[in-house]
Formats: structure tokens, sequence, C-alpha cells
């Protein structure tokens, strides 16, 4: 065994420590805080040594960066690429697939700097699922899926926003509100082929 092979107390660590320090900054800066966690401590808990950590990451912004990153690279695709469900139901799904505390509002809120790779990458996932919902409005037959899109959104980060602060949960109602816009924006009249065959 090598040198670089072990961790602290001389303990094999290989090439997990990478996937060890990424899961562990992910649990520490939803329980405690992105301000509240100490590289010190993310060491101890992910079991590695300073040196090791500075080999993955240049420094905790790049972490935490990386670490959003992580989080939803795909933005939802188990509710937005789901082909068993319509476009309806893919937009009410959005609110069943939640965090307790979104980790971009939370990273945003400690975060002061907007140019700071986190807050850029946190701006540019909300931009992206807004648009995601858009498309998904689109699909649909929405007149303006840009502004449902838009108002989902904000619905869905009201509600992470409000359940923290509450400490309960404001899905379920958030999700009531969304089925009244979704169904308002949704044309009542169904493509002439979809009623063929219907038996009136």
């Amino acid at each position: 065994m090598t040198e670089l092979e072990k961790g602290p107390r001389g303990l094999r660590r290989g090439r997990g420590a990478r996937e060890r320090i990424l899961g562990a900054s992910q649990r520490l800066f939803r329980d405690q805080g992105i301000g509240g966690t100490g590289m010190d401590q993310l060491c101890a808990v992910a079991e590695v040594s300073k040196r090791t950590l500075y080999q993955h990451f240049t420094g905790k912004d790049d972490l935490i960066a990386e670490c959003l990153r992580r989080f939803d690279p795909d933005i939802l695709p188990e509710v937005f690429d789901r082909t068993d469900l319509t476009p309806r139901e893919r937009l009410l799904a959005a609110f069943d697939a939640h965090a307790p505390l979104c980790p971009y509002i939370a990273a945003a809120v400690e975060i002061p700097d907007p140019d700071h790779p986190a807050r850029v990458y946190a701006r540019d996932y909300k931009k992206g699922f807004a648009a995601r919902l858009a498309e998904t409005a689109r699909e649909a037959g929405v007149a303006d899926p840009e502004q449902l899109g838009e108002q989902l959104a904000l619905l869905l980060d009201g509600a992470s926003a409000r359940s923290r602060v509450l400490n309960t949960d404001a899905f379920a109602t958030a999700a009531a509100i969304a089925a009244v816009l979704v169904d308002n924006a949704i044309p009542t009249t169904a493509p002439a082929s979809a009623g063929a065959g219907a038996g009136e």
C-alpha cells in the first residue's frame, strides 16, 4: 500500500475519497449550513486528510459548487423524462419530488457574492428548472408556457422556503394551487382527433 492510498490513522481510503468528501459535504451543508461547516469537521466526517481534500478540490468554494452540480444535474429526469405521464401529470409531479430545503436556495442565501461559482450554478439551475416546466407546459398546449413555468417555479421555491421557516410541509398546499394554475392554463377544447370514437 502506498502513502497516497492511506487516509487518517493509516487506514486505506483508495479512490472513494472524492465521493466520501462530496457525500459528507452534502449532508453537513444540508444539516448545519455552508457557513456552519468547517473544513476540519468535513475531513473528519469524510475520513480523509486535508491534503486529500485539497487534492480533489481547490477549496471550499469549489466543493460547494460541485455539491450543487451533483445534486440534480439533469433537472428532475425522474419527473420530466417520464413517458407514462401526461404533460399535466408531469407538471404536478414536480411538487412530489422535492428536497426539504432546496440546496440552491440555501446556497444563495448563505453566499452573498453573486459571482461565486455556487451562486452562478444555482441561478443557472433555477432558470433551467423553470425552462423544463415551460417546455412541459408547452407540450400540454398552454398558451403562455413561459409564464406558467415561472409561476410553478415560484410556487415550488416558496414552498421550500416556507417549509424551512415554519418547520412544516407547505408542498401539499403549493401542489393544490399548482393544480388550479395548470388546469386554468390548459385549453379546455381537446384536439378533434382526441374525441373520435369516444361514443358521445
